[in-house]
């Protein structure tokens, strides 16, 4: 004797496997209200498919972020995609690297180098050699004779230029850390819907495996039954 391995869904009345028959018990109450929007007359006693369970878990989800965010950003509507086709996110995360221009690089450079030791002790023994030079060494015919005029005039320089572009360099950063920031609460996230939507498949595999059990329990009781109709006989 065959056993029927299909079902008939009580939504779209179509046939589905039997491993994706989900009760109407097994439903949250959010979800089962958003299904009877559709189908009032569904009720807890009633099956649907897995499949079509899960139509109705991603609108919950666009429903419970709209409700706490007030409107879905490109943000929310990728990991709500990424849901759906059931991909990694991190991976799309670390694919997209920004690339810099080569004014950016020039001041990522010159911002590492004017914060480092090697600038401050090269730049300290630049200005003690020139102090040197035009008092001692040259003496009389010092190219920037005390006070050193243009000693200072070429400080003035070198540090009007050196801020905006080491404020050039702390500004791609501070970019580049938004961004992070934003795939950090991405990952997190698309992490809580799936811990939600882990409960309700775990959820869905227990009462699957109750109901089976149920089942040969009732099969092994007619057994028993049968056994002992024929020992009274």
């Amino acid at each position: 004797m065959k056993t029927n391995k299909t079902f008939i869904s009580d939504l779209s009345k179509k046939e589905f496997p039997m491993a994706d028959k989900v009760s109407g018990k097994m439903i949250r109450n959010g979800i089962l209200t958003l299904i009877k929007e559709d189908y009032p007359d569904f009720s807890r006693d009633q099956f649907i498919s897995i499949e079509e369970l899960n139509l109705y878990r991603e609108k919950y989800i666009s429903d419970y972020l709209l409700a706490e965010i007030g409107q879905l950003s490109t943000l929310e509507n990728k990991v709500v995609d990424s849901l759906t086709e059931d991909k990694s996110l991190v991976s799309t995360v670390e694919e997209e690297v920004g690339q810099r221009t080569y004014g950016q690089k020039v001041a990522d450079k010159v911002a590492a180098f004017g914060g480092s030791w090697k600038f401050i002790i090269s730049f300290g023994v630049f200005i003690v050699l020139w102090i040197l030079t035009n008092v001692f060494i040259l003496a009389n015919k010092a190219v920037d004779p005390f006070p050193f005029i243009l000693l200072n005039l070429m400080l003035s320089c070198l540090a009007a230029l050196q801020a905006p572009v080491i404020m050039m360099s702390q500004n791609r950063l501070e970019e580049k850390d938004r961004e992070r920031a934003k795939k950090d609460y991405m990952i997190n996230l698309k992490s809580e819907l799936e811990i939600r939507m882990l409960h309700e498949k775990l959820d869905h595999l227990i009462m699957h495996q109750q109901e089976e059990l149920i089942e040969v329990q009732k099969v092994q009781i007619e057994m028993m039954n049968d056994i002992l109709t024929r020992v009274k006989k």
